[in-house]
């Protein structure tokens, strides 16, 4: 009995040590898309680089296997398109692969289920893309100031 209530501790605390860290991941996003949405440039590329450093500190080996698999995928695209956006010339650009982010994030929220406060889905019809939010308000990340609250949530994903 004892050796069960020592396994599931472990496991319960392992989990929690990667859903801290999956709200950390989260946290960073958010301050990404804050920047986009904000037009602010040279924050997207600092932001861009805290993001992948939050990625690197995902203790994934213990996800059950199916979301382990889907983690090292979208954990690869979310690292190359923060790269890539850490080094684009210009917000347009940066724009261009926060979408490829966002849609990592939104595929890994949707499968791990990590988040410890509601996140909402928002998508814009201009840009074509979807994007996390951690507010229901919009704020449109593809076209900022141009177009700060144009979109809608497309889905909400409950607290765990």
């Amino acid at each position: 009995m004892a050796i069960i209530a020592i396994a599931t501790t472990k496991l319960t605390f392992a989990q929690s040590k990667t859903d801290v860290a999956f709200n950390q991941l989260l946290t960073a996003y958010y301050d990404l898309k804050n920047a986009l949405a904000t037009d602010k440039k040279d924050m997207a590329t600092e932001k861009a680089k805290v993001l992948s450093a939050k990625v690197d500190a995902i203790p994934h080996q213990n996800l059950p296997s199916a979301q382990h698999t889907l983690w090292m995928e979208q954990a690869k695209m979310i690292k190359a398109k923060a790269s890539e956006l850490a080094v684009a010339k210009d917000i347009k650009a940066q724009r261009k692969s926060f979408e490829s982010i966002s849609s990592a994030m939104i595929k890994t929220i949707r499968t791990v289920n990590f988040n410890n406060a509601t996140v909402y889905i928002q998508h814009c019809p201009m840009a074509k893309a979807s994007w996390l939010n951690e507010k229901e308000n919009i704020e449109n990340p593809y076209y900022g100031s141009m177009m700060f609250d144009c979109g809608d949530i497309s889905e909400t994903i409950k607290s765990k």
